[in-house]
């Protein structure tokens, strides 16, 4: 049984949008249009945030809207509104031809035509999300402050305990014949705990999303976030050292996040990629395989079309070390005489799409995190850095603070904080020796721990 409160976008919600996208297309053509796009979206999201046993934010949020493009003569016009009456459809198509006449043609501009073989199918929606009631999420959350706290007697603050999940229904159509849609739902938990000892405090988070309701652990999340912070109690720097560094998931996605403009084909038509000229060269290690995988199950980033329907797919980007691709939208694809790679990603029906990595991780290797240190005198393990936004994605250029543990002898040590680590991303992709088998991902970017065969980590 659906229960009362659960936001469920029920069939009638998705022949409601395709009706009204019918209606603005039809509007369009009819008032000049040579060609046109609808896309629509409806959604919701639930947020709950529980602050010492008590819930203190709950959110439930509502949001549908449908944006307009217009191409003729290779002039592009883009609109949007939430109005759906048929004074704001109108004035929404005259908005769209009004921007389109005023901009400079491009003879890349087009709209794709549906895929020859359909669409995949994907498993986007955990039925069960849809039906547990708002009581048990707030008990889930609860749960989690909970456990975080009873950890230790150091862990002083929960800082934050949140829940968040979201439902949407998308409808995309153009005038060249896609019609299509789908329905999307996710799930989260996010913690974050303050430790103190002897006038020390170290924070700690732990996160963790996902497509099924029954996949997510609250007391593991809780535990992970309060331990992190104990690790770090009594944290000081190091003298200067070149070592092997090894970075664990989180900041492997984080450095991801960083690829993946530069592996974009718009980044390298506009001379921001250090990759541009490179494709078929040796760009990183053998173990290093990098994939953006738009179909990939369980994926958050997933979905069967991208943001102007297109398939999604599955593209290698790195393989082996070698650069084998880049990203593409239609336009960046027509520029370069190649395909679509499916990885036209809109931000919502506001935004026109723009060319984006879908779910992209660094694919696992085969041994346990723990191996990649083992053997080691002296090395240092990174779980923490600042400044990511100041890295150079076109030179590749770094200089980030860092906190971490030490390792010694095979062993985890002394915490480690105030230290910096400098390179250079194509020399560190070069230098990867390892990679483990522990593949997590933080949102729709993922990561195993890997292993820097050396790099320089300033302190003192």
């Amino acid at each position: 049984m659906v229960l009362a409160g659960t936001v469920v976008l029920a069939r009638e919600r998705e022949e409601e949008l395709l009706a009204v996208g019918t209606e603005i297309l039809e509007l369009a053509l009819a008032k000049g249009a040579p060609t046109a796009e609808v896309y629509l979206e409806d959604s919701s999201e639930l947020s709950i945030e529980v602050r010492e046993g008590e819930v203190e934010t709950f959110k439930r949020a509502r949001d549908r809207g449908v944006g307009l493009r217009v191409i003729g003569e290779g002039r592009l016009g883009f609109a949007y509104t939430t109005d759906f009456s048929p004074q704001g459809l109108t004035l929404l198509v005259e908005q769209a031809l009004a921007a389109m006449a005023r901009n400079h043609p491009d003879p890349y501009l087009f709209f794709p035509a549906p895929p020859a073989e359909g669409y995949p199918e994907l498993s986007l929606v955990d039925p069960e999300l849809l039906q547990v009631p708002e009581e048990e999420k707030i008990a889930l959350v609860l749960r989690m402050e909970e456990e975080a706290r009873r950890r230790d007697t150091r862990v002083r603050t929960v800082e934050a305990a949140n829940y968040v999940d979201g439902v949407a229904r998308v409808v995309l159509m153009n005038s060249r014949g896609i019609k299509a849609s789908y329905e999307t739902a996710y799930c989260g938990l996010y913690a974050a705990v303050v430790a103190e000892e002897r006038g020390d405090a170290q924070t700690g988070f732990s996160l963790r999303y996902s497509r099924h309701y029954r996949e997510l652990d609250p007391a593991a999340v809780g535990r992970e976030a309060a331990d992190k912070a104990l690790r770090m109690l009594g944290a000081k720097s190091v003298a200067t050292m070149q070592v092997p560094v090894i970075f664990d998931p989180y900041i492997g996605s984080s450095f991801l996040g960083l690829l993946a403009r530069a592996l974009t084909g718009e980044a390298v038509q506009k001379g921001k990629s250090l990759f541009a000229g490179r494709k078929g060269e040796k760009v990183g290690a053998e173990c290093v395989t990098i994939i953006d995988d738009g179909t990939l199950a369980g994926g958050l980033a997933s979905a069967p079309f991208d943001g102007e329907g297109v398939a999604s797919r599955r593209t290698s980007l790195i393989e082996k070390g070698y650069l084998t691709g880049f990203l593409h939208n239609s336009y960046t694809a027509a520029k370069e005489g190649s395909t679509s790679t499916g990885n036209a990603v809109r931000g919502g029906f506001k935004s026109t799409p723009e060319v984006a990595a879908t779910n992209l991780y660094l694919q696992p290797g085969p041994q346990p995190p723990e191996e990649l240190w083992r053997d080691l005198d002296k090395a240092f393990y990174v779980t923490e850095v600042l400044g990511m936004h100041t890295a150079n994605p076109v030179s590749g250029d770094f200089s980030l603070g860092a906190a971490g543990i030490l390792i010694e002898k095979g062993r985890l040590t002394v915490p480690v904080r105030g230290v910096a680590i400098a390179g250079n991303i194509a020399e560190l992709l070069q230098d990867i020796d390892a990679v483990a088998s522990d593949l997590t991902f933080f949102g729709s970017k993922g990561s195993p721990t890997f292993r820097v065969r050396r790099l320089t980590v300033s302190g003192m």
